[in-house]
């Protein structure tokens, strides 16, 4: 029997991480991409070569969007299409840290319908099909029942806290935590550890189309930072922010945030 989207993704996500861990974070070889657009490691490398031929094998009709292999129009016309992030968090990876993540999924006219965050140095593997629930090594997870925003953990670089991007130039009260990984912020909303996470800059869609899925199939809501739904594959593929988490605490950030102001030059 065929593989399903999901399980063929917990596999690569596995083969991922056996060869990101053959790398020891700072002596892998590493170097900056043009154009500011962030470090790349051999590790970053060495694990999309092995998705490009594994998953495009797999599924010879799929597009292909990732951060590590040059773009081109052909995945716009795919109706179905894998987002793939081979390491999300590359700056930690170098660093050595362990708060790096594999973040996989496939997108359907644009909405994700399988999805997997994998960190292999902390064995966390989050896994998320349409319709079908969200999963953390294979227990049921759900987003936090907190209500209230003031007595709530929320995930968010120190910019987005900028006087300008919030009604009145106040941000409304909550306890700011971070971590370095878009996908694992997202994770952590999903499981319920966080009540909701916001990133008010452009994001690329291989950073968030995992997380998106994994928040919406354990209860949770996730958009842009204007209240828009997600869509992905889009010919440019970055969205406009991301506000994502419980119901009433997702509700609440959007309502504090000021539609109109320009997205932030970090994350």
């Amino acid at each position: 029997m065929p593989a399903t989207d999901l399980s063929l993704l917990v596999k690569a996500a596995e083969q991922a991480g056996d060869i990101a861990c053959r790398f020891s974070g700072p002596e892998a070889k590493r170097w900056d991409k043009p154009g500011g657009a962030g470090p790349v490691t051999e590790a970053d490398l060495a694990v999309n070569a092995m998705l490009e031929d594994m998953l495009q094998q797999a599924r010879p009709g799929y597009g292909w969007l990732s951060e590590e292999t040059e773009d081109n129009d052909v995945r716009l016309l795919r109706e179905k299409v894998f987002i793939i992030d081979p390491i999300d968090g590359t700056r930690s990876f170098a660093e050595g840290s362990r708060t790096w993540a594999h973040s996989f999924a496939v997108a359907d006219h644009g909405k994700v319908t399988a999805a997997v965050i994998y960190l292999p140095q902390r064995e966390l593997m989050y896994t998320a099909a349409k319709g079908q629930g969200a999963d953390c090594n294979g227990n049921p997870i759900q987003v936090s029942p907190a209500t209230e925003l003031s007595s709530s953990e929320v995930l968010a670089a120190k910019p987005n806290l900028q006087a300008h991007h919030w009604l009145g130039g106040t941000p409304p009260e909550f306890i700011r935590s971070y971590r370095p990984s878009l996908a694992y912020r997202l994770a952590k909303v999903a499981d319920g550890r966080f009540g909701a996470m916001l990133t008010l800059r452009p994001s690329w869609e291989w950073d968030i189309a995992a997380g998106d899925l994994l928040i919406r199939e354990a209860g949770g809501i996730l958009t842009d930072q204007t209240g828009r739904p997600l869509c992905f594959n889009n010919p440019h593929p970055r969205l406009n922010g991301v506000v994502a988490g419980n119901p009433a605490l997702q509700n609440s950030l959007l309502t504090a945030l000021d539609p109109n102001a320009p997205g932030i030059a970090g994350h």
